[in-house]
């Protein structure tokens, strides 16, 4: 016997509840530890905690968007599409920065206190960047990927009814998050500068009919420039 349309969505609600309990419980404890780390580490249980839950509903993770990639020859014909990720990922971020900026909402000069606080030592320094660029590909382009975007987008939509406005709001509720989840180290302007750049992968994994790679690279090739420009100490 199925369960009703209720009782499934009851069911997500719970879901939900316990991942983000998870997500908000682990980061304030490791907030406390390792801050540094602390994003990355509750992201980790998180994913676990989501693991469990798909092999209780006997899902696969394709269902968010991590396909199988059946050919190698796939693999070029998602890089346009990463292109276009990144691309977007820059524009959003440039722009809403210099934006703010022009409203006198924060200053672009500088780097922000939050962000050289987290990750200051990486100027020169090749184990500290390594590190992080490993983190970057694996925690932020893979995990927060599969969490903000896969997961999330998932869940609620399943949750919202069939309309026009519910893809929106699918992408909206996870991006407020993400933005959110920045704040901690990059304040006021990470969380709306992220958040906007939240909502931009959100419509591109959409756009691209809910396929999670080309997010994973484009997300994984700016951190990569990110973390390489502050190795060498570049004035971007």
């Amino acid at each position: 016997m199925t369960a009703s349309p209720s009782r499934r969505a009851h069911s997500l609600i719970i879901e939900l509840a316990i991942v983000m309990a998870v997500l908000v419980s682990t980061k304030l404890i490791f907030d406390q530890i390792a801050w540094r780390f602390a994003g990355p580490i509750s992201l980790a249980f998180t994913l676990v905690t989501i693991a469990g839950f798909t092999l209780r509903h006997k899902e696969s993770w394709s269902s968010f968007g991590l396909r199988r990639l059946k050919r190698w020859w796939s693999i070029p014909l998602v890089l346009p599409q990463a292109l276009l990720g990144v691309v977007s990922i820059l524009a959003v971020g440039v722009a809403t920065a210099m934006a703010g900026d022009a409203l006198g909402f924060w200053s672009t000069d500088g780097t922000q206190e939050g962000v050289e606080d987290r990750w200051g030592n990486i100027v020169g320094n090749l184990p500290v960047y390594l590190m992080w660029m490993a983190i970057g590909w694996t925690s932020a382009a893979f995990g927060e990927e599969i969490f903000f975007r896969g997961y999330l987008i998932d869940r609620i939509s399943k949750l919202l009814p069939d309309a026009r406005w519910a893809s929106f709001i699918s992408i909206l509720i996870p991006a407020l998050i993400f933005g959110i989840a920045h704040a901690y180290y990059q304040g006021v302007r990470g969380l709306i500068v992220t958040g906007l750049i939240g909502l931009a992968l959100g419509g591109l994994y959409l756009f691209n009919k809910r396929n999670l790679w080309p997010n994973i690279i484009a997300h994984g090739l700016v951190d990569s420039l990110a973390f390489t420009a502050m190795y060498l100490d570049l004035d971007i």
